[in-house]
């Protein structure tokens, strides 16, 4: 059973940024897809960002330019840089994984709340 967890998130001013980081219970060299989603209240989630096992990355239109996802297999995290945040991105972030074994399977954190002040 792999585990995230997500320290982090907190309140932050327009235009600022925050750093996300999803740690992982083993490793993610062979999972497929490493993915940031979030909630806002009353609003269905939604996949924001992206990054398969190659590297490629791939992001919601909302957040494309100022948000950037990366991760470290040595290290078996990944991370949301989030940077001149709006108050329109305060929501829950869930980071998740998708790995082929067989089925697909994916695994989800724990959730970190961000909340952007005008």
């Amino acid at each position: 059973q792999v585990q995230l967890v997500e320290p982090g998130g907190g309140l932050v001013q327009a235009g600022g940024s925050l750093r996300l980081s999803c740690l992982t219970s083993g490793s993610i060299s062979n999972v497929n897809y490493m993915e940031w989603y979030r909630q806002a209240p009353g609003k269905q989630r939604e996949l924001v960002a992206s990054i398969t096992d190659s590297g490629s990355t791939n992001y919601v239109d909302s957040v494309k330019g100022r948000f950037t996802i990366s991760r470290d297999t040595a290290k078996n995290t990944f991370d949301l840089q989030m940077n001149s945040l709006k108050p329109e991105d305060t929501a829950v972030y869930y980071c998740s994984i998708k790995l082929y074994e067989v089925v697909w399977m994916q695994y989800w954190g724990q959730g970190a709340q961000v909340t952007v002040s005008s």
